[in-house]
């Protein structure tokens, strides 16, 4: 039969996928495969090893390491192509890719450690562990964004992503400054699924406030030592900087080095071998050398669905818990970890490759063959390409969204005018400020929520520091459109999506 599990889940990916990607030549770089992991025969994963070799020859990904564990054994870890091009350093199972949101269940599991000993409560609201910074609540009561919302993308929070290169001569500002600016709800606790990198970030400034110790120490501590991760780590410390895949921009040159100010969302490296093993744990799959840093409750906590989303605390959940899924991606990492745990199966697929939808349907097609190679009954190995991205949608303009809008845009600096025309035909109009109007595009309205994108420019510092367009993530309630407008950063790097909340009542 045909796997469904991981079409859903590709197509959940590309869903929750932000508008940051470009497809730009790249160079080809193979050399040869890393033995296989337990002596497994060379034919069981031949369909997985075709299906890397085609990720580096068509989607040209300097390299891509594979993983794969059933029954508390690695069964199958192999890496081909290059860590860097430049000094010909061949990619192995050990080399240590950016995860890019894959960080988001190993920090999650952070938090839980904390939550075992006591000293956190996940249904406490998060202001409760800031320090001077609260989170705001102009969608709703603050109060509500629990620490369990926030790390089920249902605290309220909005879409936010900021990179920081090193050779652009600014770095990220205190994570208190950070929320101030953009610490906003935008919806009300509880009732919307936003994906939120800054909801991360705050988990991770949240596990330094209550532990006394940096993001990254406490990491290493009390999660990457005791579960025997010798090649994962926050950043790159100086003594894991040769074991690194360089990033590869969209332009197959290394990216200056970035760091971001969602530092639990985004920040995490990791080999093949040592990912495989963090999901082992999940799996309940404890090898000698790991120690149970949670109670399995508390792991059964964390694959359980938080409502209105299908997330748990860190993880993707799909087909009633069969399925727990994390992807990642930003300029030079494309990855994928997948946990079945009815079958007691992980795989997971690194690269250091721009995400774009080329990579990641490659990505999915080799996790496919995965489970294919070793559970042939339930899926064949021929299952054929993920399903192509959802043709586009027409607006359907219903009568109590046509009209004239009109009302506010809030900044983390000012507050201007803001105003929507929404005409029965489905085309709409924008404007910001003074600004011209502009059509936007793209528009959809689903599940009471209009979304679309359109040109302005968004008058604060950070957007103004860099070209960008504006979409729009606006709920109907009560008779307003209310929710965010963010500017998302436009050319040849990925810079920002900064959020801002707009309020708007029809006339």
């Amino acid at each position: 039969m045909r796997s469904t599990y991981i079409d859903r889940l590709f197509e959940h990916s590309k869903r929750g996928s932000r508008p940051m990607l470009h497809l730009l030549p790249l160079a080809l770089a193979v050399v040869g495969l890393a033995p296989a992991a337990d002596g497994q025969s060379s034919d069981q994963f031949a369909s997985v090893r075709a299906a890397m070799h085609r990720m580096v020859d068509t989607v040209r990904s300097p390299s891509v390491a594979v993983a794969v564990a059933k029954d508390g054994r690695i069964l199958f870890e192999e890496a081909i192509g290059l860590a860097n091009q430049e000094k010909l350093i061949p990619a192995t199972p050990y080399t240590m890719y950016a995860l890019a949101s894959i960080s988001k269940p190993l920090t999650a599991t952070g938090l839980m450690v904390l939550v075992d000993r006591g000293q956190v409560d996940l249904d406490r609201p998060a202001n409760a562990y800031l320090g001077t910074a609260k989170l705001t609540g102009l969608a709703g009561n603050a109060d509500g964004a629990t620490v369990r919302r926030v790390l089920s993308h249902t605290a309220g929070l909005p879409l936010h992503s900021n990179f920081f290169y090193a050779d652009r001569g600014y770095s990220p500002p205190p994570m208190d400054e950070t929320i101030a600016r953009y610490g906003n709800l935008v919806f009300p606790p509880g009732q919307v699924y936003e994906y939120s990198n800054l909801g991360y970030g705050i988990i991770s400034h949240l596990i330094e406030r209550v532990s006394g110790r940096s993001y990254a120490e406490f990491m290493r501590t009390e999660v990457f030592a005791p579960l025997g991760l010798t090649r994962t780590s926050i950043d790159i410390p100086s003594e894991l900087a040769e074991f690194v895949a360089e990033r590869y921009g969209y332009d197959n040159r290394p990216s200056p080095f970035f760091t971001f100010d969602h530092i639990g969302a985004s920040s995490v490296y990791s080999s093949a071998h040592d990912l495989v093993r963090f999901a082992m744990f999940h799996l309940k799959d404890r090898l000698p050398d790991q120690r149970a840093i949670l109670q399995d409750a508390t792991v059964d906590l964390m694959h359980q669905p938080t409502p209105p989303s299908t997330s748990g605390l860190g993880f993707g959940i799909f087909e009633g818990g069969k399925l727990l899924a994390q992807t990642g991606g930003m300029p030079g990492a494309t990855t994928l970890m997948i946990l079945y745990p009815a079958w007691n199966l992980a795989v997971v697929v690194l690269s250091n490759t721009s995400t774009r939808p080329a990579a990641m349907t490659q990505e999915f097609t080799i996790a496919r063959e995965a489970v294919a190679a070793v559970l042939p009954d339930v899926a064949p190995s021929r299952l054929g390409p993920p399903p192509g991205p959802p043709g586009p949608s027409s607006l359907v303009v219903t009568p109590e969204l046509a009209g004239e809008w009109s009302g506010t845009l809030r900044t983390y600096q000012r507050t201007v005018p803001m105003r929507l025309r929404i005409n029965t035909d489905g085309s709409i109009q924008a404007w910001i400020g003074d600004q011209s109007g502009a059509s936007v595009t793209n528009a959809s309205f689903s599940d009471g929520r209009l979304s679309g994108t359109f040109a302005a420019r968004i008058p604060a510092a950070d957007a103004e520091r860099w070209p960008h367009n504006v979409s729009l993530g606006l709920l109907l309630r009560g008779g307003k459109l209310a929710g965010e407008v963010t500017a998302n950063s436009t050319g040849d790097r990925v810079y920002f999506s900064l959020s801002s909340y707009a309020e708007l009542t029809r006339k």
